[in-house]
């Protein structure tokens, strides 16, 4: 037997596919919010199978993090190797704007803040550690930025976060102007 045609998934594709639908389920209302009966329904598998993919539910939403963080790197390298030059501040700016369509996929960016209000669990709190230093130290090296421009990139990475999840774009008021400008 070993024709070409369909073929089972592998456990990492089926991981991969799961995740893919569990940022959605997640997304709306976060770890606390969210059971693992609700993303296997939406993955269209069984729960157990769900358990033998991911250990339990922390082990799943760090997966998640860590395929959020993946998605950020890969945004940033392509951001980066967009530009000419080397000024770290050129550089800087097209990693934001590479951010800030990123996080218009409201799902990713709902994940990141979801893990941030889930950081006490251990494997979300490593998880979310991990995505920061892999991010930091990534920007790092492709911009050659200071500590200080690192440091506000995210700054400003984390209140477009916020101006994102709120909708401020749809608020026409001085304290939503300011926060988007």
């Amino acid at each position: 037997m070993g024709g070409t045609g369909s073929q089972r998934s592998t456990a990492d594709e089926r991981r991969l596919t799961v995740m893919r639908t569990a940022i959605k389920v997640f997304a709306p209302r976060g770890y606390y919010g969210t059971s693992t009966m609700e993303v296997a329904t939406a993955a269209g598998i069984s729960q157990g199978y769900l358990y033998r993919l991911f250990k339990d539910k922390q082990a799943l939403f760090a997966a998640l993090v860590d395929h959020c963080s993946e998605r950020l790197r890969e945004s940033v390298a392509t951001a980066a190797a967009s530009v000419r030059g080397t000024d770290p501040e050129t550089i800087l700016r097209a990693l934001t704007a590479s951010y800030e369509e990123l996080i218009a996929d409201r799902d990713v960016l709902m994940i990141l803040m979801h893990a941030q209000g889930s950081a006490t669990e251990p494997l979300i709190g490593e998880a979310l550690r991990r995505c920061y230093a892999r991010q930091v130290e990534y920007v790092r090296s492709v911009s050659g930025a200071g500590d200080g421009q690192i440091r506000r990139y995210f700054a400003d990475a984390l209140l477009s976060n916020v101006v994102v999840a709120i909708d401020a774009a749809a608020v026409d008021a001085p304290w939503a102007r300011t926060l988007r400008a």
